[in-house]
């Protein structure tokens, strides 16, 4: 007997308490990207001595003391990701492109006439850069002779008692026949008075994925109707859109002949939406003379989405000592982040009775989008250095070199008991990474030739979860006079692992991630 047949109601949308964030969402909204113009993603970022290019000012914010005229610009890009799979053996690649307006600004430049003024210019600038581009998509596929997601619902429904999924335990529901009304209202009143575990417990109780291991109100022990005795046929889709987007609002100002000073006030803008659905199938084939698997396919859906805001400030300065030696120095704050999470998921399993007949699939699609309360997170700040040498009109070469304790984020508040746990498995997991970055122009009259290289360390202890960063660029300029044209490629490669769940069917995907982008950037004196 079918516990609820189901049909459509209206979309219902409810408040609830924290779900269950992660390390994995720390450290999304705390790395960046390689940002900036064509010019300066040629030279793979390494421009925090250099200053001269508006998108720079996000590198250090002193490097809009640098121009001498003011300037405008925009960058218009082409973002690729290839990801490369192994699971279980199983080898797949999925490609995902995007365009989208990757940065752009303009830089006012007040010269002060006065010869004999120790304060030579002051300058107001204005940048946008997608900092993180969350446009990504995945498929892992395999056999998988581990685990199946039985085993993700198992670990949530385990000490769930059996009653709060029973609708006879809610008086509110003893008059009520509309079926998909009923799994709702449950599905709601446990994540706004139980939490997200006991409403996953729910799904799989409903799909008939899982059994209780007793029929009293009470018991708060289950048991699988999968079985998977060679293994299950895995296929996991996922797709994700969205960016992460910094609005820099920057003062600079020149001392003397030597020293330039910068401030970078930002305003941090997040929109993320994750999809991601596993099909199961394979399970143990029925046979009259012996064990055989209850469930015979079963498919979970999850829909995430994310809106969050921030603020960070930026402390830079450029000292010239002499023509052609150049030193830089960036103190990069915290960003501190308020985000909103809203998800909706559903489930569905399909059934064979004891003599092999085949149930209609057991779908429990709950109408509701949970709406959870709104956390915090502060990110790691960062400290930067930077050496230039500029070969008169011939050209320059560039290093940065930058520190990032990854290991310092924290969600808040710190009162929450389960963000506290959370803090104390960043701490244990992340660590403080490096980066280094060179880069190169060589001019040849108007033409310019660029190039640059990066290494990002992982920001884990073990160096294996999310690998090193290793990446190169090039590109070309071309110097109109009162307009800038420049053209960059640039190419990483990170090795990860990709965990499908947090608990339960917590089997990872090793992959080898190719970052692919072409930027092309317009610049003109104002």
């Amino acid at each position: 007997m079918k516990r609820f047949s189901l049909f459509l109601v209206m979309s219902i949308a409810m408040t609830l308490s924290t779900k269950a964030q992660d390390i994995t969402d720390a450290l999304r909204y705390s790395t960046d990207e390689l940002t900036g113009s064509a010019r300066v993603r040629a030279m793979s970022g390494a421009f925090g001595a250099l200053g001269g290019d508006i998108s720079a000012i996000s590198i250090n914010p002193a490097g809009s003391a640098i121009f001498t005229t003011s300037e405008a610009g925009a960058t218009l890009g082409n973002f690729s990701t290839q990801n490369d799979n192994n699971f279980f053996n199983t080898l797949t690649t999925e490609n995902n492109n995007k365009f989208d307006l990757s940065q752009g600004g303009f830089v006012f430049v007040l010269n002060n006439t006065n010869d004999k003024a120790n304060w030579k210019k002051l300058s107001l600038g204005v940048n946008y850069d997608i900092t993180n581009n969350y446009s990504n998509s995945n498929f892992i596929a395999g056999i998988n002779t581990n685990n199946s997601i039985d085993q993700y619902f198992l670990a949530y429904a385990n000490g769930v008692e059996l009653g709060i999924m029973d609708a006879g335990s809610y008086p509110d529901l003893d008059n009520v026949s509309n079926s998909q009304y009923i799994i709702d209202y449950i599905y709601q009143y446990l994540g706004q008075y139980d939490g997200f575990a006991q409403q996953q417990a729910f799904l799989a109780y409903q799909a008939y994925l899982i059994d209780p291991v007793s029929n009293d109100a009470s018991n708060t022990g289950y048991v699988s109707n999968a079985l998977y005795t060679n293994g299950v046929d895995q296929q996991y889709s996922l797709e994700t859109t969205g960016a992460n987007r910094k609005f820099t609002f920057n003062f600079g100002a020149q001392y003397k002949d030597f020293l330039h000073l910068g401030l970078n006030l930002n305003s941090h803008v997040i929109d993320f939406k994750k999809r991601t659905y596993l099909s199961e199938i394979g399970f143990d084939a029925y046979s009259s003379t012996g064990d055989y698997s209850t469930v015979q396919e079963i498919g979970f859906e999850n829909y995430l989405e994310v809106y969050g805001n921030g603020f960070s400030f930026q402390l830079g300065a450029i000292i010239k000592a002499g023509n052609n030696l150049r030193f830089g120095a960036t103190y990069d704050s915290p960003t501190w982040y308020s985000i909103d999470e809203e998800l909706s998921q559903g489930l569905f399993a399909v059934s064979v009775d004891d003599i092999g007949n085949e149930y209609d699939a057991d779908q429990v699609y709950p109408n509701i989008t949970n709406v959870y309360e709104t956390y915090k997170i502060k990110t790691s700040g960062k400290l930067s250095g930077s050496v230039a040498y500029v070969f008169g009109k011939k050209g320059l070469l560039s290093f940065d070199y930058s520190r990032k304790d990854y290991g310092s984020i924290k969600f808040k508040p710190e009162n929450n008991s389960y963000f506290r746990s959370q803090n104390q498995v960043i701490n244990n997991s992340l660590t403080t990474a490096n980066t280094y970055r060179l880069g190169g122009e060589y001019r040849i009259d108007r033409f310019s030739l660029r190039g640059g290289y990066r290494f990002e360390e992982s920001p884990y202890k073990n160096g294996v979860t999310v690998g090193d960063l290793t990446g190169y660029s090039l590109g070309v300029g071309y110097d109109f006079g009162a307009t800038k044209l420049d053209i960059s490629y640039d190419r990483a490669e990170q090795d990860s692992m990709y965990q499908l769940y947090s608990v339960g069917l917590t089997d990872a995907s090793n992959i080898t991630t190719i970052f692919q982008n072409i930027m092309i950037s317009l610049n003109f004196k104002l």
